[in-house]
């Protein structure tokens, strides 16, 4: 005969629902520390603190008069911040919720996430990736790190639903438009990289630029990435459009009203020449529509 666990008392619910604000509250953080990270690519920063880690020029306390050494010394402190509010996370994850459960499951695997992001984040600067370097090992290496990134971010979502709802396992059947989103986004990070090296002052030359046979091939790659973005919207909404008709689930209707931002602000940054504003903008929408498909699909899958 099976027996069935007992719900959670008034005690434990509150306990779970303080842990969920404080994970929902690490991600907002993390979030940001990845804006401050497209910033330091931006305006070239990446080299403010030299090629040395975790040192910034070698010393504790740098010289912080040249504005580049400020933007990326505020990077790395940032990033060691999101590393013990996750390493918080997981030791209050451990304490509040039973083996097994989903929420300790995926704090554990947060704190997995946020030290290799460290450890690809050191390996950027002493690999001399950053900057002005233009080498397909950079490119290699954006691509992992962006992986690495994505990975982060679903870990600390589902820590933080897991803790207040059930959710489910994922299925290789429903992962694929997870796939679909994260080549966008490396297409995207692409892009961006080569909008930085090698920004067009018109909108016509920008096109010219993109098929001409002289051109980096960061420039020439960038045509990618609208292209998979249109594939990946009409993924989203074969997937998406069906699940609000059978459920109203509003997580479908925020996965429909992202993408439809994430076009508009992507128009608007190729129609603008990417202003930096812009390129924020556009990154924050991608997270926000990464996080919400993470959190779609493994709640779809209970429903399966």
């Amino acid at each position: 005969m099976q027996v069935l666990a007992a719900p959670p008392g008034a005690s434990e619910v509150a306990a779970r629902r303080r842990f969920a604000r404080f994970a929902w509250g690490v991600l907002a953080y993390n979030v940001a520390v990845i804006l401050w990270g497209a910033l330091v690519r931006a305006t070239g920063s990446g080299a403010g603190c030299g090629g040395h880690w975790p040192l910034c020029n070698g010393d504790v306390l740098p010289d912080v008069s040249k504005i580049g050494t400020v933007i990326e010394l505020t990077h790395r402190v940032m990033s060691g911040v999101a590393l013990l509010l996750v390493a918080a996370m997981f030791l209050w994850a451990w304490k509040t919720f039973a083996q097994g459960h989903a929420a300790r499951r995926w704090a554990a695997w947060s704190l997995v996430f946020i030290l290799t992001e460290a450890l690809l984040g050191a390996s950027l600067v002493l690999l001399g990736h950053v900057a002005r370097n233009e080498s397909v090992g950079r490119v290699y290496s954006l691509g992992l790190h962006l992986v690495n990134t994505f990975l982060l971010l679903a870990s600390l979502a589902l820590a933080a639903r897991a803790a207040t709802r059930k959710i489910a396992k994922f299925s290789l059947a429903l992962s694929w438009p997870l796939l679909a989103l994260v080549l966008v986004a490396i297409a995207g990070a692409i892009t961006a990289l080569g909008d930085t090296l090698f920004p067009a002052h018109t909108l016509a030359e920008g096109m010219r630029n993109d098929f001409s046979s002289t051109a980096s091939f960061l420039i020439r790659l960038r045509i990618i990435h609208p292209i998979l973005a249109l594939a990946a919207g009409v993924v989203i909404a074969l997937i998406a459009i069906p699940e609000f008709k059978r459920h109203r689930a509003p997580l479908a209707g925020w996965l429909l009203a992202l993408f439809l931002a994430q076009i508009a602000a992507g128009a608007a940054s190729i129609l603008l020449q990417a202003p930096l504003p812009l390129q924020l903008l556009h990154l924050l929408i991608a997270d926000a529509l990464w996080i919400t498909l993470v959190l779609f699909t493994a709640e779809a899958a209970v429903r399966k």
